[in-house]
Formats: C-alpha cells, sequence, structure tokens
C-alpha cells in the first residue's frame, strides 16, 4: 500500500473507531506467525481520554491509556511484540530510534506491512541502541486531524545501558502532546493552512488535573522528556532550577551541559537532570503562556511547602545543538548529498506541498548508498519555517550548524532553523530501504520524504 493510496482509503473512515476480536493475519518478511507467546502485547483502540474533569477527548491510544505502556528493552536481548489493531483503518507502529530492520522497522515506505482492521501483527527485532527511543504510529493523516501523530498512538521504549549517566533519586517518564486540532492559516509570509490545538498535556493530563511531581529537598531527578505532538516545537522551563542535558534523542550528549530552558522540536527526546535545591512549588511547563493555559504544565511541590504554584518567565529562550558537541573541524571521506527544501505555494485547498531537491514525495528519486560507506547529507532550509528531519534505522553526527563545525554529537531527528544550513554524517551499516523525512505530520503527508537504498 502506498502512502497516498492509504491517504484515500483511512479519510473514508476517519471518524470510525471501533473495537474487534484479533485475528491472526499472514504477513510476509519476518512477521511470521508463531505459537509462543510474545513478550508484549499493545493494543490499538479507541479511546476516551479525560484531559481534565469535564475535557474529555475522543483519540485512539495503546491498551486504553496515554502515553502507551512504558517498554523497558534490554539492549542486544531479542524481544517480539504483539500488535492488535481494533479500530477500522490500517495501521502500523514506528519502534523510533532503533537500528533494526525496514520490514520491522514499521514505515510502509520501506516496506513494512500495513496492520489491517482486527488484525494482529508480531514485531521482532533486537533492541539497539540503547537510551530513550520511543513507538509511535507511522501512518499518513491527510487533512484528517482524527488520524495519525494527531492521535494518542504514542508511548516510550527505554533500551537499558550497561551503565547509567549519572545518578538519580527519581526517574520521571513525561511527553507533551497537543489534543483537539483544528485548521488555522498561517501568518505571512505563508499563505497556508497548519494545525492549531485547543490543549496541550504533559502524558494524558493538564496542569490543572495532574498529582504534582513531589520532591524533598537534595533530590536528583532525572526527567525522560518526548515531544509527542505531532507539529509543534515546545520550549520548557522550571523557574529556580536548572536542567544538565545528559543526553538527546538517548544518546549521551559529549558536552553535558546545564540550561534554563530546554527546546525540543517534534519527536526529540532529552534526558536532564534537576538537581532539587529551591524548596516551594512550582511550575514545570512551556514557555509559552496560551500553551501552559492550554495544559502545558506539572506541579513541582517539595515536601514540606505549600500554597499556590509559583511560574516566573526565564531569560532569553536560548538553545544551540553547538552548546552539547565537541568543537571540531569537519572530517574528511564522506560523500555529500546535497538536499534543498523548499515549499510548493498552497492549493485552493490551503495546503502546501514540499520538496526535496526539487520533487515532492513520491517522486522524489531514491538515493543509493554502498554498505560500510560514510555519507554527509548537506542540508539547506530555503523555507521560512523549521523542520525535525528524522532518519529511520540509524544515527547521524552533526558536524556542522549554519558553517559551525562540530562533533560528537549523534540524534536520530535534527531540527534546521528557517533559511538556515546543516551538515550530518551517517555510516550506511544497516542495509535495506530507509526513509528520511520532516517528521512534523503535515509536512510529512505533503510530500517532505525521500527513501534512500541500499546497493
Amino acid at each position: 500500500m502506498k502512502r497516498r493510496e492509504f491517504l484515500s482509503l483511512a479519510g473514508a473512515g476517519a471518524a470510525q473507531f471501533a473495537a474487534g476480536n484479533s485475528l491472526e493475519c499472514l504477513a510476509r518478511g519476518l512477521f511470521i506467525p508463531s505459537r509462543a507467546a510474545s513478550d508484549y502485547t499493545l493494543r490499538i483502540q479507541p479511546l476516551n481520554l479525560e484531559l481534565a474533569p469535564g475535557i474529555n477527548i475522543q483519540t485512539v491510544g495503546y491498551n486504553g491509556q496515554v502515553p502507551g505502556p512504558l517498554l523497558r528493552l534490554k539492549e542486544g536481548v531479542p524481544v517480539s511484540i504483539d500488535v492488535v489493531n481494533e479500530i477500522l483503518v490500517p495501521e502500523l507502529v514506528h519502534w523510533h530510534g532503533l537500528h533494526i530492520d525496514s520490514i520491522n522497522d514499521g514505515a510502509m515506505e520501506e516496506g513494512s506491512p500495513m496492520l489491517e482492521p482486527h488484525s494482529k501483527l508480531t514485531y521482532r527485532f533486537t533492541p539497539n541502541p540503547s537510551g530513550s527511543r520511543w513507538y509511535h504510529t507511522h501512518t499518513a493523516a491527510g487533512q484528517s486531524l482524527l488520524q495519525a501523530a494527531y492521535t494518542g498512538q504514542f508511548g516510550f521504549l527505554y533500551v537499558e545501558p550497561k551503565q547509567e549517566a549519572g545518578d538519580y533519586d527519581q526517574e520521571i517518564f513525561l511527553a507533551i502532546h497537543h489534543w483537539e486540532p483544528f485548521w488555522m492559516r498561517m501568518g505571512p509570509p505563508v499563505d497556508a493552512l497548519e494545525a492549531g490545538y485547543k490543549y496541550a498535556t504533559f502524558n494524558d493530563k493538564m496542569q490543572s488535573a495532574a498529582e504534582p511531581i513531589r520532591v524533598r529537598r537534595g533530590e536528583r531527578v532525572l526527567f525522560r522528556l518526548l515531544n509527542a505532538s505531532a507539529t509543534k516545537s515546545v520550549s520548557l522551563a522550571l523557574p529556580g532550577h536548572r536542567f544538565t542535558v545528559i543526553a538527546m534523542d538517548g544518546n549521551l550528549a559529549p558536552q553535558p551541559r546545564s540550561v534554563e530552558v530546554l527546546t525540543m522540536d517534534v519527536a526529540e527526546r532529552l534526558d536532564v537532570i534537576v538537581e532539587m535545591s529551591a524548596p516551594g512549588v512550582w511550575v514545570f511547563g512551556s514557555t509559552d503562556e496560551a500553551e501552559r493555559q492550554s495544559g502545558l504544565g506539572r506541579v513541582v511541590e517539595y515536601a514540606g511547602s505549600a500554597g499556590t504554584p509559583v511560574w516566573i518567565d526565564p531569560g532569553a529562550l536560548h538553545w544551540d545543538y553547538l552548546d552539547f558537541a565537541n568543537e571540531s573541524k569537519q572530517g574528511a571521506g564522506a560523500e555529500e548529498l546535497p538536499m534543498i527544501f523548499a515549499p510548493i505555494a498552497a492549493d485552493k485547498n490551503g495546503f502546501q506541498r514540499w520538496t526535496v531537491n526539487g520533487k515532492s514525495f513520491p517522486d522524489t528519486p531514491t538515493i543509493k548508498v554502498q554498505r560500510g560507506h560514510r555519507y554527509r547529507m548537506v542540508f539547506v532550509n530555503s523555507s521560512s519555517e523549521a523542520h525535525p528531519l528524522h532518519l529511520h534505522r540509524h544515527s547521524f553526527e552533526v558536524v556542522s550548524i549554519a558553517g559551525r563545525p562540530c562533533s560528537g554529537l549523534f540524534k536520530d531527528v535534527v531540527t534546521i532553523a528557517p533559511y538556515s544550513s546543516m551538515k550530518v554524517d551517517f555510516v550506511a551499516d544497516n542495509p535495506g530501504k530507509t526513509l528520511f523525512h520532516c517528521h512534523q505530520q503535515l509536512h510529512m503527508d505533503y510530500g517532505f520524504m525521500q527513501l534512500l537504498e541500499y546497493v
């Protein structure tokens, strides 16, 4: 099934969610039915989600919860995961950030089988690398705001390393998501539609309805943060405290650094340590007041403290990947892959398409790579929008941002600023079809994708 065919099929049943009996689905590739019990089961189900008293969302999630179950896996230990589709549209699950085979990766463009309604597939893979990964739907939504990343189909997948980076007293997983999307016109210079949202949450609750994060003075709290939004970047602060960033997208930061504000684009993860050294009752939340008022916050309450939660606007919203990377000149020996990103003017319905080197997927030519070779993707963003760029089944090393060289920072999503440039290196060490795309749902659906294929 192609993405355009999926959009046509899914559009017909966008508002139809129903539970049903699961059937064993015979699928090609590595999806082989087995009599042995799988390690985990995920059920894609319709869900009535209460964000706060009186505020209910009709969505789709895993196992009746948002986020889905936390999957703690061990690096190098094979795992099998049953996924049962209990809704009326085809689905699949992408295991984001793992270096696994194309069939199990969970992207239709790479050849992963679709999970048909009321059927089951078993994903089998060996988790690698360690760190904060995640899982989520990888279907198309098009003009529908009831499907794909607009829903609650996401969850944390943590691959345990042999040794944790740093000691901590509490470990807290928080996923950011925006709810009740609606179409709105973007401001100049872009005359096109984008998604706006009525509510936003950490995990499944707005700030007003969530239990506080309770801490004691002197504790070290490890926050594992995920931006699971379909389209929105966020900036976060915790007044009176600083964040020590120890990992980005699950990979250890070569230069851990203490910062006042965190910025996360779609699909990015940050592991940060906070030293609890300022007793009181605080709001940990979005630096954008409107977004915070829509629910994106969580109260942090010290033992022995009480009162109204306090928010204080931080200083300048500085965020730069270079702060966490090593200083280095660009290494030689990588074959360059130039990639220029540009929009096509919006159609009469208000939706603009996106191009890579002048072509819009599926018309973008497949990039041929050879196993063992090192490649340098040279990004040029000729648009007024930032883009979170994701490479499946590989990690890449950031080697230059706007002409400033660096090294040592490995990610699987990098955000390129408007009218800027970036260079990232990857080693072609995982044969099979590999998808590259902007992780904004709207951009991905409208052409911002390209395939790589080993020869």
